[in-house]
């Protein structure tokens, strides 16, 4: 009967403890012969008594946790967050973007102007070949050496 008082009470402080399983609780502690009035008492007193250890218990719990994140070298959030604003302003005020390559100014578009002229040597020769008539007159400069 004990053992099963105590398992109940443990219950109740791990555990969320309802106001139905609080009056229920209050009435297995208490004496047989008690009033209701010193049961629900009793209760009221079991479900701040429970809220509050259950608060502990998780204050607990977080600083542990964080004291060992900390011994691990493991940084904060608040931490994490500075050195992501010191960094969005260091590449700021050095020009970068978020992906970290350089800014560059808007290029403008120019269109190259075509002259009409063309270069000489992309002109194409324009020189006759000799034809067989051309090629038996004894005129041509070529023959007259």
């Amino acid at each position: 009967m004990f053992l099963d008082d105590l398992r109940k009470t443990m219950e109740a402080v791990v555990g969320t403890l309802s106001p139905a399983n609080a009056q229920k609780l209050a009435k297995d502690l208490s004496e047989p012969g008690a009033a209701k009035e010193q049961v629900g008492k009793l209760a009221a007193d079991l479900l701040e008594w429970s809220n509050h250890n259950r608060e502990r218990v998780r204050a607990f719990i977080g600083n542990e946790v964080q004291r060992q994140m900390t011994i691990m070298g493991v940084a904060s959030r608040s931490e994490v967050d500075a050195l992501k604003k010191r960094v969005r302003d260091l590449e700021r005020e050095a020009g970068m973007t978020a992906s970290g390559r350089k800014k560059t100014a808007a290029r403008k578009k120019t269109t190259r102007r075509t002259t009409a002229t063309k270069k000489s040597g992309a002109r194409a020769r324009t020189t006759k070949k000799p034809t067989a008539t051309s090629a038996a007159s004894p005129s041509t400069p070529a023959d007259a050496s």
